[in-house]
């Protein structure tokens, strides 16, 4: 048997745009430490390898001091190989990283970059048959184009590739589409015995076999991922197979929709953030929709603003946030505006009821209503 770890996507250097202020340095340390997770893990459960199969970083334009700080972490676990795979961020053009007079000039000992397809011997009786991309449009199945090369041999063979199954992507006119079906074939026939596979960031098992896995990203990416933020420690042989799914990620990413009708709304929108554990690791964005008073829109204001000092970030769901805000002649009154200024607020009264100005009359008169501190 052969114990190892699959990893992937690790997207180092990647940014959000919705990361403001520190919560952007925090977000690059995290996906620098989890690689330090990944090799104790793998120290610790007696892997004698780890495969990280595509998306290594975000470009291949990352600036020094990422590459240098992943070699840092890797080289921590030094009894553990780290095998680095191309994939279609980083691909091994003219202009790849893994090229870099910094990459080759620090790489560790126990970093070796998988740059060809030919079957790399790991340890005794165990091949890897990588899949590197050249391009980022690659123009067949790289994953079927690696296989092609296998002559017969004695040994356990994990495939390690990047890229869409054919039966997960809408785009079946895409020439780069692993076949699952071909994989399993070649599963049935004995000729690769684990297909480890990077892009899709969510940990998931493919087709029949249970030999055919997405690691997913050990730490999460974006909204939408189903089950981001592990590794796979995989041991098996030409018979048997076990593959342990280990959540190692630290950062989440929470979205949800949220009708705002009453006070009781605001409430448990404020029970529901207040709630959310490892905020400074938290990423939320919310759909908003209702319908609420001047009053009630200045109270949802203050909520946001405290709770996006307290989240990694605070997000409003814009395209399918349906909020709409109707003054009532009781948040008129509490103005208690006279002469020229209640005669403004009436006019953006009436403006905020319909017509192309009313979003900006609604967000002005809430403004109004929070400066004025009413309730406050």
């Amino acid at each position: 048997m052969v114990k190892f770890l699959h990893t992937a996507d690790w997207q180092l250097g990647m940014t959000r745009h919705f990361l403001a202020g520190e919560a952007q340095p925090r977000f690059d340390g995290a996906r620098i430490d989890v690689i330090r997770t990944i090799g104790a893990l793998a120290e610790n459960e007696g892997c004698s390898f780890v495969v990280v199969c595509g998306d290594v970083f975000e470009s291949n334009q990352v600036s020094r001091q990422v590459i240098l700080r992943a070699f840092e972490a890797m080289s921590a676990a030094t009894q553990v190989p780290f095998y680095l795979l191309p994939g279609n961020h980083d691909p091994l053009d003219a202009s790849s990283v893994y090229k870099s007079p910094t990459f080759t000039e620090h790489k560790p000992d126990n970093v070796v970059v998988l740059e060809d397809p030919n079957p790399v011997d790991v340890v005794s009786g165990v091949e890897l048959v990588p899949a590197p991309w050249f391009t980022k449009r690659p123009l067949t199945d790289l994953v079927a184009d690696a296989c092609d090369l296998l002559e017969d041999a004695d040994a356990v063979r994990i495939v390690v590739g990047h890229g869409a199954v054919d039966t997960l992507s809408p785009d079946k006119s895409n020439p780069a589409l692993i076949s699952l079906s071909s994989l399993e074939e070649r599963i049935d026939t004995g000729q690769i015995h684990y297909v480890a596979l990077g892009d899709r960031h969510s940990t998931t098992d493919k087709g029949r076999t249970g030999r055919v896995w997405y690691s997913g990203a050990p730490e999460p990416t974006d909204y939408g991922e189903i089950n981001p933020g592990n590794v796979l420690v995989v041991e098996l042989n030409a018979e048997q197979i076990q593959v342990q799914e280990r959540p190692i990620g630290d950062w989440r990413f929470l979205s949800g929709e949220r009708e705002l009708t009453s006070d009781e709304d605001l409430d448990n929108l404020e029970e529901w953030l207040g709630s959310v554990d490892s905020k400074e690791r938290t990423i939320v964005k919310l759909a908003l929709i209702g319908q609420v008073s001047l009053a009630q829109k200045a109270r949802l204001d203050r909520l946001l603003e405290h709770h996006s000092d307290l989240l990694a970030a605070l997000e409003t769901w814009e395209r399918r946030s349906e909020l709409v805000v109707v003054p009532d002649d009781t948040d008129l009154d509490k103005l208690e505006l006279s002469g020229f200024a209640r005669e403004a607020v009436d006019e953006l009264s009436g403006l905020a009821e319909s017509g192309n100005q009313a979003e900006a009359a609604r967000d002005a008169l809430a403004l109004l209503h929070r400066l004025a501190g009413v309730d406050s």
